[in-house]
């Protein structure tokens, strides 16, 4: 299960420590930014965490229903097919679109491999019932578990959105200063009046 740790140092337990998001309301329009990423951050990897995890579980449905209806082709043979639906089917829950890469990618799909010991799904067919069983039980677990942590994680970065849409809405923020930000320029309340100013200065071309 994917615990939180207070006071831990993983990116996960700064997100969802209690005051992760307190007092944003006076903090700088950069800080809240920069909270809301590394909260990003964190659903978009666990958002891939829960793809590999659905990934397995697919695998070992594929070969149960294999089993039940005693076919004979091997559930690695159709391994693009069993897997497709996972790979581009639509965002459960409160799924949306990320721009993000997963930042600990190797990290995640060693996490869960190590989930079920000594079960191999290179070769789901050599498994027993009762294997096949027992990893089923402990993906679906663990799923259920990265699910919740990434919704919990997903309100975190709405509220810090909902924080600075409110700033711009209400003329607290410019769309200036979030280019300028964005782009190393020094935050200058009246840089739109001196460009205009240069702008007046410069001989007009004929």
């Amino acid at each position: 299960m994917m615990e939180v740790r207070p006071g831990g140092r993983r990116r996960i337990d700064r997100v969802l420590a209690p005051d992760y998001a307190d007092g944003v309301e006076q903090r700088s329009l950069s800080d809240v930014r920069g909270l809301r990423d590394e909260a990003a951050q964190e659903e978009t990897d666990l958002s891939y965490l829960r793809r590999l995890l659905h990934a397995r579980i697919d695998i070992v449905r594929a070969e149960q229903q294999r089993r039940s209806v005693g076919g004979s082709d091997s559930v690695m043979d159709h391994l693009a097919t069993i897997l497709s639906a996972n790979a581009v089917g639509p965002a459960t829950g409160r799924g949306r679109y990320q721009t993000q890469e997963p930042s600990r990618a190797e990290a995640h799909r060693r996490k869960v491999e190590a989930l079920v010991s000594d079960v191999d799904l290179s070769d789901v067919s050599a498994l027993a019932d009762d294997e096949l069983g027992e990893a089923l039980g402990t993906f679906i677990a663990e799923e259920a578990s990265v699910s919740q942590r990434r919704r919990e994680v997903q309100a975190v970065v709405d509220r810090l959105n909902s924080e600075i849409a409110s700033r711009y809405q209400h003329g607290s923020a410019s769309v200036d200063e979030l280019l300028a930000a964005e782009r190393g320029w020094p935050t200058n309340p009246n840089r739109a009046a001196m460009e205009a100013e240069k702008n007046r200065e410069r001989p007009q071309s004929i």
